[in-house]
């Protein structure tokens, strides 16, 4: 599909004699000043330098902005293929981004940030954004932001103007708790750095460290936080990653022996059944007692804290309470919010399907003797003296709960909690000890979470409008839209069509399943600090069964359809997705540090490779399960919508995990299990977006002999790719290849994607009945673009036609309860019921529409949206069984 889009562009333009160009970009949720970034794709021959791109405002006028070269198309050609772009909005809702040979920006930001690294043992790094100066120390501090000043004349600084400073070694920290009590973390830094995407208008440092615990039983536990500032603003935005290395539950040491599913070696193997009489499984041992950030604030006597609550139920907007309390004398004040079974251990207390769950959810003020109540809050808290505001917001507050921001005016501390100490620690141990994907496991060490909040800094006493503008930087961020047809055109991720076409019966296969999810997730709720961003995977008998845990690719469909759309709920949830799926469904640790090579001492290089070897599994995802840490498989990991994540949200974190996952793959840790089925395929769509994001030498070696590899098997195999084990698995063939085609001239690669899919054509893969039947689509699409041979995409159309959804009879917001909508869907649909379509083994299908993201990821999420395009381009689709309009 990808090939004939590029022959189109090589024929129209060159990367000698790139033509001049714009796109308009929408941006929602903007007020003046925030600023905005977003990611944006290029074609092939399109750009070849960031310095020839500008940004206009809706009144044609240039304004300052930033720009980042993230990848280019190499290595079939220099151009730029996804660039980063930065400014602040005005009052306009669209902006225009020119480039081109002849582009050059020309006006640019009166106040450059000035950013001071220094990387010695005992250095430092500084950021001063002519409002803020801000420091962080590497060696024997707070681990953390260390001196935070403030003047808004921006005409320098001095001891008067510093507004914050760290606490030491609890500039944040994770503390644990066992039978013999809390051990209380120390933070320190390692190293920081000079971010990709750092330029005069917006600064990110990256802090590396770890948390150091008492007791000789618990295990450092590293950390990053990535600092974001901005040019000329009194605000900061942080993002600050945790991982939990303690020991989940009181189980059996396994001394080494692995469960069968997923062992790397036949001699020290798991007893499944022995194993689940363990009692110590379901007995929790090192939990999280709290975990966040800490500062000590400097104002004046006089203080008072602002807040605000939100009336009505859990699951409606609310009108915002603001509550205003001055603070006495050694008075504390806090924000708190919780809900329903925070550690989310089974079973949990949901909502039924007529009726919302209606107890549980917390939102509480208490200042003083002050105590009032709510049942979410609006997420932030700011402090006062009268003549300067600290105010503090922390992203997604009620569906990231247990948290809390809180102010003890004895001590002059602000603390933001992303686990309360206020509530039940968090366990991680088993529900039961029935087997769950076929081990009795438990692989909650290792996982990881990130906590995204914002600190401002204000003049006088700040009013609510000024703090809510500040703290939407991550209470409500911007989001940037550029066309379905630039994001399509651009060929980054084949021509794919957007939502506004003819053919809506398609469409509604797709604009119905996302908001039936986003309902559920609301609705059930789906919330919680390691749950919030998964959905779950079946709904029988109006009852939902098992996390996800991203398979396949759920996070990246969220993002595919923001592109298709630039609806900002697709934004929000595809952000929300892969931040839960890289942190909470992989694994991340045990791994040595890494060398860096900043220091003068020779042996720092023999001490570092003496330490102990990566986990086998690092890199490597959990399997859909009851609980999100219990189950883990060689061929569950999904790096795509994480690479999207670091293209269109410039979130560093999507990349930094994916390499995880492709280190894993390096490896080889399965030996040829790894190289054969859905394994193979999985791997080869993953290391191609990784390849094209990094162009990293080893991970293309890996990927091109994986290809080769697949080469071999498929003629081992009649012709036929993929074996009629794995029949769902097409997408990972065909979207794999064509990303591989994009970098690589292979012919061979060409005929082979042929050669399947006239095996698709004439013998359609039934080995998981509808799931494998309906994943060929994409690939008869891909036969079709590569040959032009037109029974291909008729097939592919036939197939499609049972996807075609009907009308709702009534509007879908319309619909109140989970039953009624759920109904209402399912009479809409047009899959094939028991006994039904082409092959069909009996019991219940689990294709129904009213199901999650999994076997709708073979089915639709993957195909859709390119057999639209491909109809679009015919001159007549009438008699058609997928042309309904």
């Amino acid at each position: 599909m990808f090939i004939l889009l590029v022959a189109a562009l090589l024929g129209s333009c060159s990367s000698s004699m790139a033509q001049d160009g714009s796109v308009t970009v929408t941006v929602q949720h903007a007020e003046p000043g925030i600023p905005v970034k977003f990611g944006l794709p290029f074609p092939k021959g399109a750009l070849q330098s960031p310095d020839h791109v500008r940004v206009l405002n809706a009144r044609g006028e240039e304004i300052a902005s930033q720009k980042t070269e993230v990848t280019t198309w190499e290595p079939a050609d220099t151009s730029i293929k996804w660039l980063w772009v930065f400014f602040f909005a005005d009052e306009s809702e669209e902006y225009t981004v020119e480039y081109g040979d002849s582009v050059r920006q020309s006006v640019f930001t009166e106040n450059p940030i000035i950013f001071k690294n220094n990387q010695r043992e005992s250095g430092f790094a500084e950021i001063n954004t002519g409002t803020l100066h801000i420091r962080v120390n590497k060696r024997n501090e707070s681990g953390f932001i260390d001196r935070v000043q403030f003047n808004s004349e921006m005409n320098g600084f001095d001891e008067e103007h510093t507004i914050l400073t760290g606490i030491a070694g609890r500039g944040t920290f994770l503390d644990l708790l066992d039978d013999a009590g809390v051990d209380t973390s120390k933070a320190v830094v390692h190293q920081h750095f000079i971010e990709k995407g750092s330029g005069p208008m917006h600064a990110i440092l990256r802090v590396e460290g770890e948390y150091e615990y008492e007791r000789e039983g618990h295990e450092n536990a590293p950390f990053v936080t990535y600092l974001h500032a901005y040019a000329g603003k009194s605000y900061v935005k942080i993002l600050h990653t945790v991982t939990y290395t303690g020991k989940p539950d009181k189980s059996s040491p396994l001394y080494g022996r692995q469960h069968e599913d997923i062992g790397t070696q036949t001699e020290k193997l798991v007893d499944e059944e022995v194993r689940s009489r363990d009692p110590g499984l379901t007995q929790p041992n090192d939990r999280i007692r709290s975990m966040g950030f800490g500062l000590q604030y400097h104002l004046e006597e006089n203080q008072q804290i602002t807040t605000s609550l939100l009336d009505g139920d859990w699951w409606e907007e609310g009108e915002a309470r603001l509550f205003e309390y001055s603070l006495g004398e050694g008075e504390k004040a806090s924000l708190f919010q919780t809900g329903p079974d925070p550690k989310g251990i089974p079973p949990v207390a949901n909502s039924g399907a007529d009726t919302r769950i209606d107890e549980g959810f917390v939102a509480r003020v208490s200042a003083g003797d002050v105590v009032t109540e709510s049942e979410k809050s609006e997420g932030w808290i700011s402090l006062t003296d009268g003549r300067r505001s600290i105010s503090i917001g922390m992203r997604n507050m009620i569906v990231e709960y247990p948290n809390e921001l809180a102010v003890n005016s004895a001590r002059n501390l602000l603390h933001a909690y992303s686990w309360s100490p206020n509530e039940i620690p968090m366990g991680f141990e088993r529900a039961d000890t029935e087997p769950d994907g076929g081990m009795v496991g438990n692989f909650a060490q290792g996982l990881t979470k990130t906590t995204e909040m914002a600190i401002s800094f204000h003049d006088g006493e700040a009013d609510e409008a000024a703090i809510r503008t500040s703290l939407n930087l991550v209470l409500n961020p911007p989001v940037a839209h550029a066309g379905a047809d630039w994001y399509s055109d651009s060929g980054v991720y084949g021509t794919f069509a957007g939502t506004d076409h003819n053919f809506q019966g398609l469409e509604r296969s797709v604009e119905y399943k996302m908001k039936w999810m986003l309902f559920n997730r609301d609705w059930e709720p789906w919330y919680g600090t390691f749950d919030y961003g998964d959905v779950k995977n079946y709904f029988f008998n109006y009852e939902w069964y098992q996390w996800a845990n991203n398979e396949p690719a759920q996070d990246f469909q969220w993002w595919f359809n923001f592109m298709r759309s630039g609806n900002p709920e697709y934004y929000d949830m595809a952000r929300d997705a892969s931040r839960h799926t890289m942190d909470v469904d992989n694994t991340h640790w045990p791994v040595p540090r890494d060398y860096r090579g900043d220091t003068n001492r020779s042996l720092d290089w023999f001490d570092h490779a003496a330490q102990d070897e990566i986990w086998p599994y690092v890199g490597m995802g959990r399997r859909h399960a009851g609980q999100q840490w219990i189950s883990m498989l060689s061929a569950h990991v999904w790096v795509p919508g994480w690479i999207a994540s670091y293209y269109l949200d410039g979130y560093h974190r999507g990349l930094d995990v994916a390499k995880l996952t492709g280190d894993y793959y390096v490896r080889r840790i399965f030996g040829g299990h790894g190289l054969t089925g859905r394994r193979l395929y999985l791997s080869i769509w993953n290391l191609a977006e990784l390849y094209d994001a990094t162009k990293d030498y080893d991970y293309g070696k890996e990927l091109d002999d994986r290809v080769n590899i697949f080469l071999k098997l498929q003629r081992e195999q009649g012709g036929r790719a993929n074996i009629d084990r794995y029949g769902y698995s097409q997408n990972y063939i065909s979207h794999g290849l064509s990303k591989y085609l994009q970098m690589r001239d292979r012919p061979d690669v060409e005929r082979a994607l042929v050669t399947h899919a006239r095996s698709m054509y004439y013998n359609p893969p039934l080995d998981h009945d509808m799931e494998s039947y309906l994943s060929s689509i994409h690939m008869l699409l891909v036969g079709y673009d590569l040959t032009g041979e037109e029974n291909y995409l008729l097939e592919a159309c036939s197939r499609s036609g049972h996807l075609v959804m009907d009308e709702l009879p009534q509007p879908f917001e319309s619909y109140s309860t989970q039953r009624d909508l759920a109904d209402a869907l399912e009479g809409a649909s047009n899959l094939p019921g028991q006994g039904e379509g082409p092959s069909f083994r009996g019991g219940s299908p689990i294709w129904t529409f009213t199901g999650g993201l999994r076997i709708y990821g073979w089915t639709h999420a993957f195909n859709v949206a390119y057999t639209i395009d491909r109809l679009k381009q015919r001159a007549n689709t009438s008699g058609l069984d997928c042309a309904v309009r």
